[in-house]
């Protein structure tokens, strides 16, 4: 009985030791944290140019073929050219979201820059800090219409 359960136990503990190390090369859709669309648009576009470079020069080392030239440069080039429309894309898309932040940020200036009401005494002329009913150095009270500027 004793060793069934430390066979399960040991069994459980290989499952999950396993498995994260099987699962690893399932999330081929994600970016490292490191890398950003943009980045990865580059690299990939990069990497499609040097395809294009070596297939040139394979073709005139006369290492391949005429037809298989042509059918492999247009592939090449039209996967260039949607890595192109996506960078612009994101480009686009960045440039909106900057566009909005700087709008929000001059928002919140100009909402921290308004002008707070001056709560002066009409009696003794002291400049009370905070909206109040009463003058912080003699007491007078205030109302809604002693508010000065």
């Amino acid at each position: 009985m004793l060793i069934g359960i430390a066979f399960a136990l040991a069994l459980g503990l290989a499952f999950f030791v396993v498995k994260p190390l099987l699962a690893a090369g399932t999330d081929e859709g994600t970016l490292p944290v490191d890398v950003t669309l943009q980045t990865d648009l580059k690299r990939r576009r990069l990497v499609v140019y040097d395809n294009i470079q070596d297939l040139e020069f394979e073709y005139q080392s006369r290492k391949i073929a005429a037809k298989d030239y042509e059918a492999l440069r247009e592939t090449y080039t039209t996967e260039a050219a949607h890595l192109i429309t996506e960078s612009h894309e994101v480009d686009r898309q960045s440039t909106e979201e900057a566009f909005i932040e700087r709008e929000v940020a001059a928002r919140r200036v100009g909402r921290k820059s308004e002008v707070v009401p001056d709560y002066t005494c009409p009696k003794c002329g002291f400049e009370n800090p905070v909206p109040v009913k009463f003058c912080g150095e003699c007491g007078a009270k205030l109302g809604p219409g002693t508010k000065l500027q």
